[in-house]
Formats: structure tokens, C-alpha cells, sequence
């Protein structure tokens, strides 16, 4: 299906249209090879509250954004490479019904489809995609992935010292290895995660002391193997020389099903 539609007008057509919805606020779409597969509102879980949010999924990227004018016009876009990312479905609990995880190496968030059919297209396509990707690319998938963030309202006191209460005053805070909710003073400290950024991010002090521990003990493990292969090294190069010592706003319009091509 999807080699069918490659170089079909009707493709670039949609693709087209996709940029225009996104104006110059979002980046070119139509590169050689790419195509629109499906796209459809789902319901993104986050930081404050559940937002509707529409999607388009290509063969080799996933984007989303907000819904200004639904069909007409979206911002703040967001393109997910699809060799990233990695699928998994989550238990309906009372209304937040027919979700999954979008997992990626720099973020991850929860999405809910309207119907559980629905929830079944969407991640049976990605899926699909995904798998045709990493087949032509020859690439293996991606294993460390950023943890999903805990929404605000699921947490009224720090989720790390269990006492700090949040007030205008007290502002939540996330820690970006692990997700949870936590104060300032619980999240003092910093730490370079690279899958997510060039620069330290915050972090809750349960993950900066096993992030410090494990790079120690990684950077341990270097150091043994350095010394042994220089003792090795220089053991055989004594064997073989005998002689010498010498790294926005959210939209309330009404989610339709979504249409995959």
C-alpha cells in the first residue's frame, strides 16, 4: 500500500495540505519517498491535562500538534523519527479508555483514541511502519527510551520526600529520568542524560545517586579494561620485540475517526 502511494499525486496532495495547515510554523513534509498513512485526532495525556491533539503519521515520521481550526489550521508541531519509537498499550482505567505509550529516547506520553478500534488502527499502522523502516534501514530499534511524565494533578505532595505539599509557592518539578512529581529541594540536582539533551537536566535525588553510582561503576569498568588492554598490549608487544626495552491553545471541536490511506 504504502509503495503504491510513493510517487502518487493524491499523496502529495495531502502532504501539501498538511504543511499548509502548519504554515510557517512548521517544518517542510515532503521529502522523496515520504508518505501520509493515516492521520486522526487522539486525545495526548499532558503536564496539567488531557488535550486534544492531531496526528499525522507518515512512513517514517509521526507528527502532531495543536488544533487551532480543526482541518485548517494547527501549530507548535512535533516530528517523532519512527526508528525511535516503541508502542505499548495500556489497561483502561476508569475513563481513560483505549490508551497506549508512545515511547521515544528523548520523550514519552500516553495517548487515548476515541474508540478501542480506533486504538487498534493507530497502533497497528505504526507498528507496521515501524518494522518496514528498521527492515529497509537496517537499523536495530531503539532500547533506552525517556521515562513518561506523571501528571500534575496526580500528585498534591512530593512523590520523593512524601511531605512537601505544592503551592503557588512550592512548584512542581519533574525529574526527567524517571517522570515522577517532586519539590525544588528534592530535585536540586542535575545530570546529563544525553538521549534527551546536550545539557544537564533536572533530576529527582533517588535517580542522581543511582545515575552517579552506575557511572562509576561504568566508568570503573573503563578503566579496568583500558589498563588491560594496555597491559596486554604491551605483554605482546614485548613477544614480538624481545629485543627492544623501549561522545498554544487547545481546540474543543469534536475528534472524528481517524482516515488511514
Amino acid at each position: 500500500m504504502v509503495d503504491r502511494l510513493v510517487n502518487s499525486e493524491a499523496n502529495a496532495r495531502r502532504i501539501t495540505m498538511v504543511e499548509s495547515c502548519f504554515g510557517s510554523s512548521g517544518q517542510p513534509l515532503a521529502v522523496p519517498g515520504r508518505v501520509l498513512v493515516g492521520e486522526g485526532v487522539l486525545t495526548k495525556i499532558c503536564r496539567k491535562k488531557p488535550k486534544p491533539r492531531q496526528f499525522f503519521l507518515f512512513n517514517d515520521i509521526l507528527v502532531y500538534g495543536n488544533i487551532l481550526i480543526n482541518k485548517k489550521k494547527y501549530n507548535k508541531q512535533h516530528v517523532i523519527p519512527l526508528e525511535e519509537v516503541k508502542l505499548e498499550s495500556l489497561q483502561d482505567e476508569g475513563q481513560l479508555r483505549n490508551g497506549w505509550l508512545i515511547r521515544t529516547a528523548s520523550k514519552s506520553f500516553a495517548v487515548y483514541a476515541a474508540t478501542s478500534t480506533e486504538k487498534q488502527e493507530w497502533m497497528a499502522h505504526i507498528n507496521k511502519c515501524i518494522e518496514d523502516l528498521l527492515r529497509k534501514s537496517g537499523k536495530k530499534a531503539v532500547e533506552v527510551h525517556a521515562a513518561v511524565w506523571v501528571p500534575d494533578s496526580e500528585a498534591n505532595v512530593c512523590m520523593h520526600c512524601k511531605k512537601t505539599q505544592f503551592t503557588v509557592l512550592n512548584r512542581r518539578h519533574h525529574c526527567r529520568n524517571c517522570g515522577t512529581v517532586v519539590c525544588g529541594p528534592c530535585s536540586s540536582k542535575r545530570f546529563l542524560l544525553p538521549n534527551q539533551s546536550t545539557k544537564q537536566l533536572r533530576v529527582c535525588l533517588n535517580c542522581f545517586d543511582k545515575l552517579s553510582r552506575d557511572k562509576a561503576q561504568q566508568n570503573s569498568t573503563n578503566i579496568n579494561y583500558l589498563r588491560n588492554s594496555l597491559k596486554d598490549r604491551s605483554e605482546s608487544s614485548g613477544d614480538d620485540d624481545s629485543d627492544d626495552d623501549d561522545n498554544f491553545v487547545p481546540s474543543t471541536t469534536t475528534p472524528e475517526q481517524p482516515k488511514f490511506y
